[in-house]
């Protein structure tokens, strides 16, 4: 058994914003202070409707390469992030039915929205809107209200134990959406969906209907975990291992198994462990937190034992990698003594030296001070017998042809 530790390679992220605002620099924060991020990051500081008169060749912006982005090098992105983004002739339709196909295709989208996304120029009403996981009712709720993680958000590996357990500042914007799809993990004003995770096929999908995350990192009524809440969303749409909602895994100590469960559900069946001599048995899991279930297995052998549960399963291990090996560590002749003493053979030590080596006749000693013998048996087989020809026959025929001719020509003379 040979165990591997993988290390997921640097994720790239795409992140838009569509105008400058306070919360632009939460995100570029969040993802630049990760060292496994390679962050692209765009601000639309010019829309193309803005005319003042002022020449393109003295303006010192970038153009934004739309076509390069999202055509040429969209797949190589891990999340895109769109930051108070909305519909302004940049992007074709064509563009963001792209970005909903990636989606599909084990993509991920994140998209903050602010007040533009419930203008008539919403992302919504895009080709992306088909993948997004709620719709914007036109409203915008200019008020405070304090962020809430919903009964199923306490189970969700995003938002489960967030520090301050909701002693947290409040928020003064949210924009009202409905008809969510996938899980609601956060509410807000009167209950409505403030935080969304959705699964699209292959990929995932995530909605913020707040722009104010912001406030939480200037400390504003106490602040909250801002940094902790949007890096476990970012890495859960980029599918890390440890934020998957579905999960069991197992850790071993000797010959103990530590078997954890990770649901939504509010209860989960028992596991079935087996053994590596085919034998089976089923372990019950008690709650230990929300969401997760933990239980204690005592493994009889050394060996693989496969866990099921549901649609889960796990592998593991228990005591060494290589058991036989580790039997017997120190080099002894116990167990080829019968065979030695049978053939008059003998045992030297490497370390008292080089023996040398000497041909006896079959019967006669094999060893002795300093020396071991070789019997010659002539037991060999032969597997395989090949002929190949020093030269091709046509030049043989040519050579010799060349030879002969020398030969009658230099005897001729005579």
């Amino acid at each position: 058994m040979v165990q591997i530790n993988g290390v997921r390679d640097r994720l790239r992220v795409l992140l838009v914003s569509g105008e400058p605002h306070a919360g632009e620099r939460v995100w570029r924060n969040l993802l630049k202070s990760d060292a496994s991020v390679d962050l692209v990051h765009f601000t639309i500081l010019r829309p193309p409707e803005k005319q003042d008169g002022i020449p393109v060749t003295e303006l010192s912006l970038i153009a934004f390469p739309t076509r390069e982005l999202f055509v040429e090098k969209i797949s190589e992105f891990d999340l895109i992030i769109f930051d108070r983004y909305k519909r302004r002739g940049l992007l074709p339709a064509l563009y963001l039915e792209n970005v909903a196909n990636f989606v599909r295709q084990g993509g991920a989208v994140l998209v903050a929205a602010g007040p533009d996304f419930a203008s008539a120029d919403s992302l919504y009403r895009s080709p992306l809107g088909a993948v997004l996981p709620a719709t914007p009712t036109a409203r915008v709720f200019e008020q405070p209200f304090l962020p809430h993680v919903t009964e199923l958000g306490q189970r969700h590996p995003v938002t489960a134990g967030l520090p301050g357990n909701g002693d947290w500042g409040r928020w003064l914007r949210q924009i009202d959406v409905t008809n969510p799809q996938g899980n609601v993990v956060m509410d807000g004003i009167d209950g409505r969906p403030l935080l969304i995770l959705n699964r699209v096929e292959e990929g995932r999908v995530a909605l913020l209907a707040s722009d104010h995350a912001w406030l939480w990192s200037r400390g504003y009524e106490g602040g909250g975990p801002q940094l902790e809440l949007l890096r476990r969303l970012a890495h859960w749409m980029m599918k890390e291992p440890e934020l998957e909602e579905e999960a069991l895994t197992a850790s071993a100590e000797g010959q103990t198994m530590r078997i954890v469960r990770r649901t939504l559900g509010d209860s989960v069946p028992p596991v079935t462990v087996t053994a590596p001599d085919d034998s089976t048995q089923q372990v019950t899991l008690s709650e230990v937190g929300p969401g997760d279930y933990e239980g204690v297995y005592q493994g009889a052998e050394i060996g693989l034992y496969r866990l099921e549960n549901g649609d889960q399963s796990a592998v593991i291990g228990l005591g060494p990698a290589a058991p036989r090996e580790f039997i017997e560590t120190i080099a002894s002749d116990v167990a080829l003594r019968p065979v030695i003493d049978g053939m008059r053979g003998g045992v030297a030590v490497l370390e008292d030296g080089m023996p040398r080596l000497r041909n006896v006749r079959e019967g006669r000693p094999a060893a002795g001070r300093g020396w071991l013998g070789l019997t010659p048996r002539n037991a060999y087989e032969t597997r395989d017998v090949r002929q190949t020809p020093m030269l091709p026959g046509w030049l043989v025929l040519v050579l010799s042809a060349f030879f002969i001719t020398a030969a009658w020509l230099r005897e001729g003379r005579r």
